[in-house]
């Protein structure tokens, strides 16, 4: 993520948290008084955050030093101490909850996603998050899923082209929709890719008579059936390859309703990706805390 957006974002933050003052750190603690705190992980995970909580850091008081242990991707476990940090006591108070949030949040995330890609690890499918994802959070948990080794789908509406059922169903149908797709890439001078949802083997069989579709994605297909799907697909890309010498992969993303539990059912059938929204908007948060080292 850019650093100038990034701090914006922490502008807001801590805005939103401080207002006129942390009147609490305000009333007991001097204002020169120096100390040290430390992040420590209380549960098993994986951590991420920590380049975005040096941030916060320096973005509210520059002269804090940080003393790294552990980095973000580490695999961690309780009593692991990721950093410590030396300044102000009053910067340290004041900084502690935006910073935890977004590392709990972060980790919580990166943990998810270590966990869906790690069952299907063997099989040369992908775990992509979606775009349901915190509003101005977005760019932090996909950059959480990158970091648990999953891989992000688009970032939002204007990196890639996506045609869902509502936007086929509004166009007229696969073609129509698949075709104006193209003909306002052309207009537009953009490089975008083009993915159609499908519903059933009668829609995936006129998105390949376009020839347009670099993806296609399979909704709420069973395991069974998105095995024939992808045989489909597969059977037309060497047709096209023995038509013209010209070989083509067209991506395959199955989509809607899968769990870890039901992951690897999808994954073995030869797809390119899995899609599931739990990886952004069902995690859990990763325990730790941000505790006074004493002395």
């Amino acid at each position: 993520m850019d650093k100038q957006e990034l701090r914006k974002l922490i502008a807001l933050w801590l805005e939103e948290d401080i207002r006129d003052g942390d009147h609490t750190s305000l009333s007991c603690i001097p204002p020169t008084q120096m100390g040290c705190q430390q992040l420590i992980i209380k549960d098993t995970g994986i951590l991420a955050g920590v380049e975005v909580a040096k941030e916060i850091i320096h973005y509210f008081d520059p002269e804090c030093r940080i003393e790294q242990f552990l980095e973000d991707g580490a695999e961690v476990k309780p009593g692991d101490v990721a950093f410590k940090v030396y300044g102000k006591e009053l910067s340290l108070l004041q900084i502690e909850r935006t910073m935890l949030n977004i590392m709990q949040r972060m980790s919580g995330v990166a943990t998810t996603a270590h966990r869906y890609q790690s069952r299907i690890a063997d099989t040369g499918c992908h775990v992509l998050d979606t775009r349901k994802t915190t509003p101005g959070l977005r760019y932090l948990e996909k950059e959480a899923v990158k970091i648990g080794g999953g891989m992000n789908h688009r970032i939002g509406l204007f990196d890639m082209i996506l045609l869902k059922d509502n936007h086929v169903d509004f166009a007229g149908g696969i073609t129509a929709a698949l075709t104006r797709a193209r003909d306002y890439c052309k207009a537009k001078g953009k490089d975008l890719k083009i993915e159609i949802e499908v519903r059933n083997f009668d829609e995936i069989n006129e998105a390949l008579a376009t020839n347009i579709p670099d993806r296609i994605m399979l909704d709420n297909f069973t395991p069974e059936k998105t095995k024939e799907a992808v045989d489909i697909i597969r059977n037309y890309e060497l047709k096209i390859k023995n038509e013209t010498g010209l070989a083509r992969h067209i991506e395959i993303e199955s989509s809607g309703g899968i769990t870890i539990d039901t992951l690897r059912d999808y994954a073995v059938c030869g797809v390119d990706f899995v899609s599931v929204g739990a990886l952004t908007h069902s995690y859990k948060s990763l325990d730790m805390s941000f505790k006074a080292v004493k002395g």
